[in-house]
């Protein structure tokens, strides 16, 4: 197969650049980009519902995109992404409060 066959093929597929199953994901990505920009970020700035959305979304997008057919590669790969992210942001935001000491009032 030459180049230009797997180009038209990749093309054509039905995840392909032509579909909204392409394009849905790849912007998608930009969640798990601005999720790694936030790795310097301090710990006690880091948003709980926010990350837990975040990480839940992955797993769950994750699971679905491989019982579709055809599996969405790309799909999975940026939900697999952001469920680590996700989860990395949650355990510096749980340690950071658990380390804090409790408020009295």
């Amino acid at each position: 197969m030459t180049v230009a066959q797997k180009l038209q093929a990749f093309w054509n597929h039905p995840a392909g650049p032509k579909t909204i199953h392409f394009w849905a994901p790849t912007f998608k990505w930009g969640i798990s980009l601005a999720n790694i920009a936030d790795i310097n970020r301090p710990a006690e700035k880091i948003s709980l519902p926010q990350q837990c959305a975040i990480t839940a979304t992955g797993v769950i997008w994750s699971r679905y995109s491989t019982q579709i057919t055809p599996v969405n590669y790309n799909l999975l790969a940026v939900n697999a992404f952001m469920a680590l992210t996700g989860a990395y942001q949650l355990f510096r935001k749980i340690s950071y409060d658990m380390a804090q000491p409790a408020a009295t009032a």
